[in-house]
């Protein structure tokens, strides 16, 4: 019952029916590894494609792994996951994937239960799953039971949470994904995660394949301070 009451406080904004997740339809999450650029998102850069001064501002000097989500509309539950990585003074695209955000879209003010993902740059320390970990650089904790997905939600959403990656919104940094801890309180949310794509929007959550979550786990490096970028494209270039 413990763990049944863990697994609920920290799957509220994450997904399943009962949440909500069941939103718009689209991408899908099943694009595969894209490791060039295109005209949108140029492999190689000095300044991260379609972030503006705002939140450019907020990445730590320090940090070199930059996942940026780039939101398709303020509205949309659709956007791109793209993985960058600076080389000097320069960001290099390493690669990207379709992906989903809150289904109703996102927010500059987000809150327990409003369907959007927060508009932010927050830093990415700490990883889980039910899975055994796939060669994480990240603290990975492993566990069958706090991390699956409740029996009673529909089948697409069984494997959400096989693996996720803590986004440090409304958390404690270097505590596991499922510690429910909300130190700015319960009514701004919390438990929003990268995790595993079921093809539709999430209740905040970032969801992308299997393929991107293993790609991230075994990519991101504490030691290179990442962090992730995400909002809808208008709130990210202002």
């Amino acid at each position: 019952m413990a763990a049944l009451g863990t697994l609920l406080a920290t799957t509220a904004a994450c997904g399943g029916p009962g949440s909500g997740a069941d939103g718009a339809s689209g991408a899908g999450g099943r694009g595969t590894r894209k490791p060039t650029g295109d005209a949108t998102h140029p492999a190689d850069t000095t300044r991260l494609p379609g972030v503006g001064e705002r939140l450019r501002r907020k990445i730590p000097a320090d940090s070199s792994q930059v996942v940026a989500v780039y939101g398709r509309g303020k509205d949309s539950a659709e956007s791109t996951v793209v993985l960058y990585t600076r080389r000097g003074a320069r960001w290099h695209q390493e690669a990207s994937w379709p992906a989903h955000n809150g289904r109703k879209g996102w927010t500059t003010d987000h809150h327990e239960g409003d369907k959007r993902s927060p508009v932010g740059v927050f830093t990415l320390s700490d990883a889980g799953g039910v899975l055994p970990d796939p060669g994480a650089k990240l603290p990975y904790d492993r566990d069958q039971v706090a991390y699956a997905a409740p029996a009673y939600w529909k089948k697409a959403y069984h494997h959400d949470f096989d693996y996720v990656i803590a986004i440090d919104y409304n958390r404690v940094r270097g505590n596991p994904p499922k510690d429910a801890t909300r130190p700015l309180g319960a009514e701004k949310g919390g438990s929003i995660w990268l995790h595993m794509d079921h093809h539709s929007g999430t209740s905040a959550c970032v969801s992308v394949s299997r393929t991107a979550m293993e790609h991230l786990l075994r990519t991101l490096d504490p030691a290179r301070k990442p962090v992730v970028v995400m909002g809808d494209r208008a709130d990210l270039s202002a």
